[in-house]
């Protein structure tokens, strides 16, 4: 009621020609379509949060089965966007985090308790893990700025799942992935 949002559905409104056009771009940037060599397979995804827009594409190779990630592909319609250096650091650690998440992340528990008392026990990615390449774009539209901290990273889970698919034909629903 304090928000005056309908609690179902207006929330979740997004603009169509938006989503579609982060996809489009992010196609263009990635090379999506063209030919790959054998062992690099991709997966694309795309996400709306915070009144933006994110699509990525990734590429990655299996070595001793287990993915290694050589690109990153990313749009971003997050309006205008005022620091680009800032933005696109944002987005780059997000993606890092997302696939650190996505691979590792996991959060147990004995009695009610974690099981994991800190970071020394909780896989995160290393620096040898993280992509070779990360490609950020922004969609220039001039609407006003909306949300940036999030849009980069929901989307990382899909496109790596749709990724180790394309190399292994198994498909991936729970995290981490690399349990």
């Amino acid at each position: 009621e304090r928000a005056s949002q309908n609690p179902v559905g207006e929330r979740n409104d997004y603009e169509a020609e938006r989503y579609a056009e982060v996809l489009k771009l992010v196609k263009e940037k990635s090379g999506w379509g063209s030919e790959q060599t054998d062992n690099i397979h991709r997966g694309v995804s795309a996400y709306f949060c915070h009144n933006s827009y994110a699509a990525q594409v990734i590429d990655l190779v299996m070595e001793e089965g287990k993915p290694v990630i050589e690109r990153v592909c990313c749009a971003v319609d997050c309006g205008i966007v005022v620091n680009p250096d800032a933005a696109a650091n944002l987005s780059e650690g997000a993606i890092v985090d997302g696939i650190g998440n996505a691979l590792f992340g996991e959060l147990t528990f004995r009695n009610g308790v974690p099981a994991k008392s800190n970071f020394h026990q909780y896989r995160m990615i290393r620096m040898g893990e993280a992509p070779k390449k990360i490609d950020v774009h922004f969609v220039d539209n001039g609407i006003d700025p909306t949300g940036l901290g999030e849009p980069a990273f929901p989307p990382v889970f899909a496109a790596l799942a749709n990724a180790m698919y394309q190399a292994t034909g198994k498909r991936y629903y729970d995290q981490p992935f690399l349990g």
